[in-house]
């Protein structure tokens, strides 16, 4: 077999310009990066080869859009060139150059990749300052009731928020519906109006804004507002999160439709779980089951059936794929081995309203 060829081919100042400026045009902050590290491509004194087919990822593969002309207009500075290539022969550990740092920064914001927005602002230490200003805009955007634009701002400015207690350092704050579900959910409702569905109206609202946003301050910069501007921007809000909230709609009415099959036998496990005793349900249950299992409320929630699948993990899942969704479910034990997830609302809620939940 015919030896590989193992030379290096020489990276020229196109080469580099193309794939800093591939890099600035998508908002990647990671390939940024890598870009200068001590094996990189890039440099001289390095063994990789940029033009093999392991490196084809940091290559342009798009050269004919707007963002990535604009970039290779800046790269191409004579000035930061020159910086550039400082930063590839150095030993030490490089220094990026901020104006590049800057443009990819805001073209991530653009192209909401949040995560690699707030890297990148972090590294300029303008990240927080950058939250204040889209919250400032969404603000604005609010007191005008241009409610698309102001859903926009918010999601865009919780999107910058930053971990400071991440393991091994700091890193974005990523979305974690799935465990924030869980922690709404953390406490068993040993009464039916303990239930986070069946919670007053402006408790709901404000609980589900500081889901939705993943952000509790958020959440308070909205409290002031207007009950029917919040509402909307709630429903924006879930448009956003959820482009098949619809179908989970159609899947929560026949969740509703077999919570109704199972009738009185529910309402009295509830009252037995609060009276001390073993669920008379439960030998009931068994006798059915093959007929009708309870389990099929969570399993037609979440649109499939999750093999032996506890309550927690129907809810994580559902948290996922419809965040909003967990704002309208509870816990229900059927016996002292069984937990479903199962819908619960209130008839008269202002957010069951506006999110068409109302099942006839």
């Amino acid at each position: 077999m015919a030896k590989q060829n193992t030379v290096k081919r020489p990276v020229t100042q196109d080469d580099i310009d193309r794939c800093l400026a591939r890099a600035i045009a998508e908002g990647d902050i990671v390939d940024f990066r890598f870009l200068f590290v001590p094996f990189s491509p890039l440099r001289a004194d390095s063994t990789e080869d940029l033009q093999s087919d392991k490196y084809a990822y940091l290559r342009p593969r798009d050269e004919d859009n707007a963002l990535f002309r604009d970039a290779m207009r800046l790269v191409s500075q004579g000035k930061l060139q020159r910086f550039v290539q400082g930063e590839l022969e150095k030993k030490g550990p490089p220094q990026l150059p901020s104006e590049l740092v800057l443009r990819l920064a805001d073209n991530a914001l653009r192209l909401e990749k949040y995560t690699a927005a707030a890297q990148a602002y972090e590294l300029l230490r303008v990240r927080r300052r950058m939250q204040e200003e889209l919250f400032r805009q969404a603000d604005e955007a609010l007191d005008r009731n241009e409610i698309p634009r102001a859903v926009h701002g918010y999601v865009a400015a919780t999107g910058l928020e930053y971990d400071y207690a991440a393991f091994p350092e700091p890193m974005p704050a990523v979305p974690n519906f799935q465990t924030r579900a869980l922690l709404l959910h953390a406490e068993y409702p040993h009464r039916p109006e303990d239930s986070l569905p069946l919670q007053a109206a402006e408790t709901q609202i404000t609980t589900a804004l500081g889901y939705l946003l993943l952000s509790a301050e958020a959440a308070t910069r909205l409290q002031p507002r207007p009950l029917e501007q919040r509402l909307a921007f709630i429903k924006e809000l879930v448009r956003r999160r959820d482009p098949d909230w619809k179908q989970f709609r159609e899947r929560y009415a026949q969740a509703c439709a077999l919570v109704r099959q199972f009738g009185e036998r529910l309402e009295r496990m509830a009252r037995d779980a609060s009276a001390g005793g073993k669920s008379t349900l439960e030998n009931e249950i068994r006798s059915q089951q093959e007929q009708q299992d309870p389990r099929q409320v969570s399993a037609t929630l979440l649109g499939r059936e999750i093999p032996n699948g506890e309550w927690w993990q129907y809810l994580k899942d559902l948290a996922y794929a419809h965040p909003a969704a967990v704002m309208f479910v509870s816990r229900q034990a059927i016996s002292k081995d069984l937990e479903i997830i199962m819908p619960r609302y209130r008839q008269d809620s202002p957010l069951v309203q506006t999110l068409e939940l109302i099942v006839a």
